[in-house]
């Protein structure tokens, strides 16, 4: 049955959903990190204050006042209502991995598998993906109880090594798009598990000492304290990384995996204004400064020769059993000559169209194996939607939007390809 019923478009709400959900999630998430994090950073000793508090704070939002305390082990007496903040953080985590799921798992021989980077099987490129988001969280942690009594910068210098590693390993084995992808999750997934793995089960630990009678050991806030700064500095660069698949000029270049590298130290000398400043430590200005040289070597870095080349004709072209399927369904000719005309002035390795110099999110639709690989977001962005051509800028008429939905849906795919 069409309309409602049809299964890409009921597969894109999946993702919509799926999508939305994590972007609320990741705002709550971030928000309340971000919050308290300045809220720790300007606590100050006060007259007056309670015996066990460490910092007190006034704040006004809303119309009224707050005046929060902190307690660096607990009250004497813990308050009937604790609020926890875990949930943001699980959410975004589960959330993540759905679009992982749905995306580049289903989506694989699209989105997660490049043949000309490594010809992997679905289920060997999965696993890979599955067991390094697995060795983020165990390195990482390795490093923290190696370096607990070290200075914390050689502990965040020896994390950035691990960090470009697995930017250049990530890049060796996938797509571009998914490595940055992966590059992200890796980090998110260390975030999430400082969370789920030390911050939460430090202050369990507090809380029940607390309710027992017995003095909490002020060790476990200091190391939840400590996994919660890391997961601030790394925030910024995670999102970047989140939303780097729309942007060619960052996966799809010689040098993603080094332009991934130092969106990380961007992301150090960021937060690292933004904590000098809620600490009340002055205004390194110098760090505005580095951020935009930073930014403009990553700029140049990304003209370097593209990485992603034209693949091999059609004769010699590699294509997914749901690619061969639209590549046979009856009408196919008709739109390789619609995309062809419509769309591929853009959508080329080296697109005609005045200012354009790379394909809008590296897709490139010249020829006709490279057009049945995309059959799913040409049926929705251009037969059932009119979100391409922008503006219809290349005049596609009705009855061209006709044909391409009539042969998508004359391929009759019962599964999901991206």
């Amino acid at each position: 049955m069409e309309g409602i019923y049809d299964w890409a478009v009921l597969w894109e709400w999946v993702e919509i959903a799926a999508r939305w959900t994590h972007v609320i999630t990741a705002i709550a998430w971030i928000g309340s990190s971000f919050y308290f994090i300045a809220l720790d950073l300007g606590l100050r000793k006060a007259p007056g204050m309670p015996e066990l508090a460490h910092g007190e704070e006034w704040q006004v939002h809303g119309g009224g006042f707050y005046h929060i305390q902190k307690y660096l082990v607990a009250p004497e007496r813990l308050p009937e209502h604790l609020t926890w903040f875990k949930w943001e953080s699980y959410a975004t985590w589960l959330s993540g991995f759905a679009m992982l799921v749905l995306v580049y798992y289903l989506g694989a021989d699209l989105y997660l598998i490049d043949a000309n980077v490594m010809d992997l099987a679905v289920w060997q490129a999965v696993a890979i993906s599955i067991g390094s988001l697995a060795f983020g969280w165990l390195a990482y942690n390795t490093l923290c109880r190696v370096f607990v009594n070290a200075n914390q910068t050689v502990l965040m210098v020896a994390l950035f090594a691990v960090l470009v590693a697995m930017a250049w390993g990530y890049t060796q084995v996938f797509s571009g798009r998914a490595a940055l992808l992966h590059l992200g999750a890796f980090t998110a997934t260390i975030m999430s598990a400082n969370v789920f793995m030390v911050i939460i089960p430090n202050q369990k630990i507090v809380v029940a000492d607390l309710k027992a009678g017995r003095t909490p050991d002020p060790k476990y806030g200091k190391i939840a304290k400590q996994r919660s700064t890391h997961n601030n500095y790394l925030t910024l660069p995670v999102l970047f990384l989140m939303l780097s698949n729309h942007y060619p000029l960052v996966f799809a270049t010689e040098w993603n995996w080094l332009i991934a590298s130092l969106v990380f130290l961007m992301g150090v000398t960021i937060r690292h204004w933004f904590n000098t400043k809620h600490a009340r430590k002055g205004n390194p200005h110098w760090t505005w400064a580095a951020t935009a040289v930073l930014f403009l070597i990553i700029a140049w870095l990304s003209t370097a020769p593209m990485s992603m080349q034209a693949p091999a004709e059609e004769e010699g072209a590699q294509l997914s059993g749901a690619a061969l399927t639209y590549a046979s369904a009856t009408g196919f000719e008709d739109v390789v000559g619609i995309v062809q005309g419509r769309c591929a002035m853009c959508h080329a390795a080296e697109p005609v169209w005045e200012g354009m110099y790379w394909p809008p999110k590296g897709v490139v639709l010249e020829t006709p194996a490279q057009i049945a690989a995309e059959a799913r977001r040409i049926y929705l962005q251009a037969g059932i939607s009119h979100a391409m051509p922008p503006a219809n800028l290349s005049y596609m008429e009705p009855q061209e939007r006709a044909a391409i939905v009539a042969w998508f849906r004359s391929a009759g795919v019962a599964g999901v390809d991206g």
